[in-house]
């Protein structure tokens, strides 16, 4: 296969595609969406209630593919620069691979770096209870008078 501009713009278009399909699309990627006790969705619009509970927890790394995109793209282009013929070929499809897993390794790294988070769990006015992930409490104490509004808690 002989390896031209048009099959490397083919190649990176698709590999584009395919990773830009793995990029999550939730605003929140905390927002689990799980039912119980503290288990309604902090996407709810607002409410007043109570600070219950407020409990620290490890946030997940989320990367938008952004990474694995630019190093994909960076990685072909580097690999296309090696060789000649099916090696050629070979090289620029190793260097797009091992671009997007490099590219989205360092997005994920810089989005783990200061990632606690506080799970503050509210008992609301009409008796049911939410969680709210929020990335800090600012002045939120258990006891306080709370809003929601748009799943963050804010000091009522």
């Amino acid at each position: 296969m002989k390896s031209t501009p048009t099959t490397i713009a083919t190649l990176m278009i698709a590999s584009a595609a395919l990773l830009g399909g793995c990029a999550s699309t939730s605003s929140d990627p905390y927002n689990t969406g799980t039912s119980g006790a503290y288990g309604t969705p902090s996407s709810a619009a607002m409410g007043y209630g109570t600070i219950d509970s407020i409990q620290v927890t490890r946030g997940q790394a989320s990367t938008s593919g952004t990474g694995a995109v630019v190093g994909g793209l960076v990685g072909a282009l580097v690999g296309n620069q090696v060789g000649s013929g099916s090696g050629r070929t070979a090289a620029t499809v190793a260097g797009a691979v091992g671009g997007a897993a490099l590219g989205n390794k360092v997005e994920g790294d810089r989005a783990a770096s200061g990632s606690d988070m506080y799970q503050i769990n509210i008992r609301m006015d009409n008796g049911e209870y939410r969680s709210v992930m929020q990335d800090s409490v600012y002045d939120l104490r258990v006891g306080n008078r709370v809003r929601i509004v748009d799943g963050r808690a804010y000091r009522y």
